[in-house]
């Protein structure tokens, strides 16, 4: 039998079908061949379920989660990234402590939540990838689908390069002391001496720059590959294909782990570090809020941007888990779940790392006060008089308060001179104040506090082995933002896609781990996705709201949920949302415009970084980035514009999704009869049951004809039955037929088919 014979079973079972009896009182009304044609059909309705239910070849089975509790991991584990433990923090520090978590979450409710719960809802209910769902909704920005595969694989590339460094890492933390505890000592001729760009900057910064990543001068600078990152990226590059080759099967039992340990770390960082001295400084320096920051218009785009990205807006990961979520699920729900599950994942991180930090502040400024501690006894008799010196000061062991109480007393009686003597004010403040975010917070400012632990090894391996699962979490979407948007377009074996895909990635990736590969990797993480997601998230709340239509998506929502959301939704994708994402954009290219593309390279001989202008190539490749990503969708819309694209081909190939399974149709002629098929008969052999131009089958948005791939091997369109787990297209609702044709088939009670 026929796929499409089928799939009209499956719809007749769904409208429902009359006793042979019933049929056969009519008959005179209808010629014999379609007589016929309605016995048969009628005949079957018994064994058409057990068919479909056991797997025929007229259905394939498309994934769907094993439980709630899988998916809703899948979605935090895709948005609780990297980003989380690394960004946050250095936002709050930076924009005004405590108080920059008054726009963040104004903005989170404001842009955050409507677009992620829109994101949700377009992938549950179309049960598509994101260049099949935006197909769906409108041909002509189907480009938006492909724009966000190509920027997903942007992303991928450099993402599994962070984690392959963590991966390095946690390797080398199974050693006591950690290799990165002091700095290397170096022969020269009959002297051992400290080696000099270690002693210049710190012991973890020289073990980051020069033993791990053995970085070049500059971009330019290539150096070959680094072999020992190289193998991380490979093995990076191992795991995320072993979790990713079946799909969310795969991947969603993965996620128990990958999702969870980062918690189970984070509590035990956050207890771990309580109970160290100096610890509660940074908490009180994190919560201490600077209110006239918050009134800064730079402070309320970085949390918005912030919010944007910690959701995984844009990237195609969110449609793609919630397309294999039932119909009637509580997306709505979901969306405000694991929007503050993220927001509250990020003010844990930030009490892990200023609690800390602030441990590490007060490491440092012992050191602080001891060496200058060290200069005021020097200077004891000759420029500072022994009187000067409070009486209850014991130089033997000088607290950070007695260093204050010195220092106080020498500015008021020296004044001008004060400077002269070279001693340093040694705040704890001033330690908490220099900012770190990225790297620079991970691989060094959090590896040498990790170094002052008691038993610092399995707190190193504990963070270590917690970056690699916050990214892996992060790459699972990204990776199934790329693979399931293809595969339903292309139907090619997920399988053999995510292999090659995985292999394609890690060539190319091998640019990021050269020794000038870490500043390809900021390059990647500034210029490939920030305007790029920007556009297409604005792109795709235009689609829905306006294109699609505002009120036709409530409908929508409302009969998928079983309620009708609340109101706010409507203004806010309608208006405010649109809005907010415009002016982000539009400050976003005014500071591109106004900062020229710079990179920050490590100086080798200076032991420190440097802000340098990309060459003029590197301002290209940046531009390339930025153009390439975006560049699917102005083609899209111009080749469908002009007629060189068929409006209707809303894909390249035809799935219909009913009850959480996925039905292939075959590409059928314009008049065929869809009950000839049953029989195997050409519609040329049969007549058809439905009037002139009219089927079962529901076309794409703007379908004059069937449409078909280059191969001919599929059809374009969703069956038309209503069913619970059908969506509806927009042109569901075709006209009537003529009256004439009304006569000529109302005699005909063979099929209860609904014809829209």
């Amino acid at each position: 039998m026929s796929k499409n014979g089928k799939a009209v079973k499956r719809e007749l079972d769904d409208e429902g079908t009359e006793s042979s009896k019933d049929l056969l009182s009519n008959e005179d009304a209808c010629d014999d061949s379609f007589k016929a044609s309605s016995l048969a059909v009628s005949d079957d309705v018994e064994g058409k379920d057990r068919d479909l239910e056991e797997g025929s070849e007229a259905e394939e089975e498309r994934p769907a989660w094993s439980s709630k509790v899988q998916y809703i991991l899948a979605q935090v584990g895709f948005s609780v990234g990297l980003g989380n433990v690394w960004r946050f923090p250095y936002l709050c520090q930076k924009n005004g402590g405590g108080a920059y978590l008054v726009p963040y979450l104004i903005l989170l409710v404001l842009i955050g939540i409507p677009l992620f719960f829109l994101e949700l809802a377009v992938g549950q209910r179309i049960r598509r990838g994101s260049i099949g769902v935006w197909n769906y909704i409108s041909p002509r920005m189907g480009g938006i689908g492909f724009a966000s595969c190509v920027v997903c694989f942007f992303v991928a590339l450099y993402y599994n390069v962070i984690i392959g460094w963590s991966l390095f890492y946690f390797s080398q933390s199974f050693q006591q002391p950690l290799p990165w505890h002091e700095c290397p000592l170096v022969k020269n001729q009959s002297l051992t001496i400290v080696e000099p760009e270690c002693e210049k900057s710190s012991a973890t910064t020289y073990y980051w720059y020069r033993s791990a990543l053995d970085i070049s001068d500059s971009i330019s600078q290539g150096g070959g590959l680094n072999w020992r990152m190289t193998l991380c990226l490979l093995a990076a590059w191992t795991l995320v294909c072993l979790a990713m080759i079946k799909g969310i099967q795969s991947s969603g039992k993965v996620m128990y782990f990958s999702s969870l340990f980062p918690y189970v770390v984070l509590i035990c960082f956050l207890v771990r570090a309580l109970l160290l001295t100096g610890s509660l400084d940074g908490i009180r320096h994190m919560f201490t809020p600077k209110l006239e920051i918050m009134l800064e218009p730079k402070v309320w785009r970085e949390a918005a941007t912030q919010v944007f990205f910690a959701l995984g807006l844009g990237f195609g990961g969110v449609i793609a888990f919630s397309s294999y979520n039932k119909r009637d699920n509580n997306c709505h729900f979901d969306a405000v779940l694991v929007s503050f599950i993220n927001f509250f994942t990020s003010v844990l991180a930030t009490l892990v790392v200023f609690a800390v930090l602030g441990f590490k502040a007060n490491i440092m400024n012992e050191k602080c006060v001891t060496l200058n501690t060290k200069r005021i006894r020097g200077y004891l008799g000759n420029q500072i008089s022994y009187d000067l010196i409070p009486k209850h000061i014991n130089f033997s062991h000088v607290t950070a308060e007695d260093y204050l109480a010195i220092t106080k007393v020498l500015k008021e009686v020296k004044e001008g001179d004060y400077t002269k003597l070279g001693l340093d004010p040694c705040r704890i403040e001033d330690e908490l104040n220099q900012a770190v975010q990225g790297t620079g917070l991970a691989f060094i400012a959090f590896t040498e506090a990790m170094t002052h632990f008691p038993a610092s090894p399995f707190w190193s391996v504990m963070f270590f082995l917690m970056l690699v699962n916050l990214g892996l979490g992060s790459m699972f979407g990204t990776i199934e933002g790329i693979i399931t948007p293809l595969v339903d377009t292309f139907k090619v074996r997920k399988e053999f896609l995510t292999v090659g895909c995985c292999l394609l990635a890690f060539s190319i990736g091998l640019i990021f781990v050269q020794r000038s590969g870490n500043y390809f990797v900021a390059m990647f993480d500034d210029y490939s996705a920030t305007l790029p997601l920007l556009i297409v998230v604005i792109l795709e709340n235009v689609a829905v709201a306006w294109v699609y239509g505002t009120d036709k998506f409530f409908e929508d929502l409302k009969d998928m949920l079983g309620f009708s959301p609340f109101r706010f939704y409507y203004y806010m994708w309608k208006y405010i949302t649109p809005l907010v994402l415009m002016a982000l954009l539009a400050t976003s290219f005014i500071q591109l415009g106004m900062t020229p593309p710079t990179y920050s390279a490590w100086i080798e001989e200076l032991a420190q970084e440097r802000s340098v202008r990309y060459p003029g190539w590197g301002v290209a490749v940046c531009i390339t980035l930025i153009v390439v990503a975006i560049l699917p969708v102005p083609v899209v819309f111009c080749l469908r514009f002009f007629g060189l694209l068929d409006e209707g081909a809303g894909g390249l190939s035809a799935v219909s999704y009913k009850k959480g399974r996925m039905i292939k149709e075959d590409a059928r002629p314009e008049d065929g009869d869809d009950a000839s098929l049953i029989h195997g008969k050409s519609p040329s052999e049969a007549p058809s049951p439905l009037p002139p131009g009219k089927s079962i089958y529901r076309k794409q948005s703007g379908a004059g004809e069937p449409d078909t791939t280059p191969n001919g091997r599929y059809g374009i369109g969703y069956l038309m039955a209503d069913g619970p787990d059908t969506p509806d297209a927009p042109e569901s609702r075709s006209s009537s037929p003529k009256p004439a044709e009304q006569n000529n088939w109302s005699s005909c009670p063979l099929i209860n088919v609904r014809v829209h």
